[in-house]
């Protein structure tokens, strides 16, 4: 989906039947919308609050309405996927959200930039499928560092620190930071 194109027509539907969205995106609908990246996402990852159960059923009901229209759009587009995420981030990340799309009916901000940095190179670690979003982030050596020590604390395992470290080492490197 082009979340840009998804969410206008996403606001309109929500519009016609009287509903409102007032919530955090996250993920790469979030890196989209702020024009950090230009590409197609799976879904629209909303980070807080818990989506309810109206919008969730307008959600499947806009994605089947889309897909009727030869549209790609998984019933699941819309989802609360990360939302384990806001009790994670460090205190005050509600008070640093930006601005990320607008309409009649849905209003969504994003994590601030550290924030958002955080939870891409979370990913990058857990998943490592989140490499070109955070090269397109363009993090900084100091933020790197900075989001070291978050991401460290974010699993258990013992050998989880020094997975972050490597990644973020690589990281680095692809970015063209000198070692400190």
């Amino acid at each position: 989906m082009h979340p840009r194109q998804t969410l206008q027509a996403f606001d309109a539907f929500l519009v016609a039947r009287g509903l409102r969205l007032d919530a955090v995106v996250v993920g790469g609908a979030a890196l989209e919308l702020l024009g950090v990246v230009a590409r197609i996402t799976r879904d629209c990852d909303i980070l807080h609050p818990s989506l309810p159960p109206a919008i969730l059923e307008a959600a499947r009901d806009f994605a089947v309405a889309q897909r009727a229209h030869g549209e790609a759009l998984d019933e699941d587009w819309l989802n609360n996927g990360p939302e384990q995420l806001a009790q994670a981030l460090p205190p005050g990340w509600e008070q640093r959200t930006q601005p990320a799309f607008s309409g009649a009916a849905i209003v969504l901000r994003a994590p601030g930039r550290m924030d958002l940095l955080r939870t891409k190179l979370f990913a990058l670690c857990d998943r490592g499928t989140d490499l070109r979003d955070c090269l397109a982030l363009a993090p900084l050596r100091d933020e790197l560092e900075e989001a070291r020590a978050w991401v460290e604390r974010q699993d258990g395992n013992p050998d989880w620190p020094e997975h972050v470290r490597a990644v973020l080492e690589d990281l680095a490197r692809r970015l063209g930071h000198v070692p400190a």
